[in-house]
């Protein structure tokens, strides 16, 4: 009989079972670290508002959508411009008619027979 493997097959079983154990106490431990932080960040942010604090309203009453046609600002030729120089990117467009697509200009959406 061989009397040599015993112990050696006892130590390697006895790391084993160490190894993963230590390594879920750290895992554990940084996950209880983890949550120790996020706790003392918490406690710095500024409380949620009160109720008084909240956003009400006007007295008109709730703001609708408004819906124009914006036209694009040309931009100058010039070397030395910034873009602090120009002005708004677009401005109100005199015609406010809504756009309308010419049947005959696109083919994309044409009503093909699609995936058949």
């Amino acid at each position: 009989m061989d009397y040599n493997a015993t112990p050696l097959a006892a130590s390697g079983s006895a790391v084993g079972g160490i190894v993963p154990f230590l390594i879920g106490v750290i895992v554990v431990g940084g996950l209880i670290f983890a949550v120790y932080w996020g706790r003392r960040q918490r406690a710095q942010e500024p409380a949620p508002p009160r109720p008084e604090e909240q956003p009400t309203l006007p007295e008109s009453g709730p703001v609708r959508e408004v819906r124009e046609r914006r036209e694009p600002t040309e931009v100058p030729e010039n070397d030395g411009l910034t873009p602090h120089d120009l002005s708004g990117s677009s401005h109100r467009a005199a015609d406010q008619e809504p756009q309308t697509w010419d049947d005959n200009g696109s083919s994309f959406g044409s009503g093909g027979p699609g995936r058949t």
